[in-house]
């Protein structure tokens, strides 16, 4: 009986163990750069294009986006991949004007907007230059 209850619990236990990459609940090869309580997110860098997904509390992914030289592709996974804006994306619907930034770095901000009906509404764009210098003489 012992056996076949530990037979059953190993793929359970299996499902719940961290794993590296993308599409992850908990990635182990990059760790959580999140500046918002409540996120979780992760980025990685391949051949010159950042990832960066968004994680809720649990785990669960909620975006992700690809971005590379300004340019912003939202993924195709996610609970949220919706309700992710980019500024590549369709102009139909308002961007955020409010929202609490999740991620930010040199070149890429992201935020997260609470919604009336009760969705997150996220946006993935060039983060704001706070260097009068570095804006005049970049295009971001």
């Amino acid at each position: 009986m012992g056996l076949m209850a530990a037979a059953f619990a190993g793929p359970a236990l299996a499902q719940q163990q961290p794993s590296a990459g993308l599409g992850s609940a908990w990635p182990t090869d990059t760790q959580d750069v999140s500046s918002m309580p409540g996120y979780h997110v992760y980025t990685w860098v391949k051949s010159g294009v950042k990832y960066i997904q968004v994680n809720d509390y649990s785990g669960n992914v909620l975006v992700a986006v690809a971005t590379a030289n300004g340019v912003f592709l939202p993924l195709p996974m996610g609970s949220s991949a919706k309700n992710l804006q980019t500024p590549q994306g369709d102009s139909s619907s308002p961007a955020p004007t409010t929202g609490a930034t999740v991620y930010q770095d040199d070149s890429v901000q992201v935020t997260a907007t609470p919604q009336s009906n009760g969705a997150v509404m996220f946006q993935a764009a060039a983060a704001p230059c706070t260097d009068p210098v570095e804006c005049s003489t970049h295009v971001n």
